[in-house]
C-alpha cells in the first residue's frame, strides 16, 4: 500500500496515511472555513487506524471530544486533520499532505453555507450537506 507523508507549517508534527481515501470532498461550512482561514477545506476520509502520528515533539492540540475533534500542531496551529462519525474517521486536510493523493476532491458539501464572496468555478456537484 501507498503512504503518503504530510506534516504542518512548521514541520513539528508529521504524519504518514494509506493512500486509500474512501472519498474525497471540498467542504464549504463555517467550521471548515473558520478552523483553516480559507474559503474551503479540501480533504479525504480515511479509517483512522489508517493514519499514523510520526513524530511531534508535542502532543496534538485537539478542539473538541474523543468522539470528534479538530487536530491541530500545537506550535503553528496548524490543522492536520478532523475526527469524525464517533471516532472511527479522519478527515485528512489535503493541504498538509507533502505528495498528491490518488483520490483528488469530487464534489463540493454545505455549499448552502459557503462563503459569499467565493464562487465555484468547477463542474463538481454541489451538496447542500454531507452527500448520501
Amino acid at each position: 500500500m501507498r503512504m503518503l507523508s504530510g506534516s504542518c507549517l512548521c514541520g513539528c508534527i508529521q504524519y504518514q496515511v494509506a493512500d486509500a481515501f474512501r472519498y474525497a470532498l471540498n467542504c464549504h461550512c463555517s467550521q471548515c472555513r473558520r478552523a483553516t482561514g480559507a474559503a474551503f477545506k479540501p480533504f479525504g476520509g480515511i479509517g483512522v487506524e489508517q493514519l499514523r502520528i510520526t513524530a511531534g515533539a508535542q502532543p496534538l492540540q485537539r478542539y473538541g471530544d474523543t468522539a470528534g475533534h479538530d487536530a491541530h500542531c500545537p506550535r503553528c496551529g496548524s490543522l492536520l486533520y478532523s475526527l469524525v462519525n464517533n471516532g472511527t474517521m479522519v478527515h485528512v486536510t489535503y493541504g498538509t499532505l507533502m505528495e498528491a493523493p490518488t483520490l483528488y476532491p469530487t464534489a463540493h458539501i454545505f455549499v448552502d453555507s459557503k462563503a459569499p464572496w467565493f464562487t465555484i468555478c468547477d463542474d463538481l456537484p454541489q451538496h447542500a450537506g454531507f452527500p448520501p
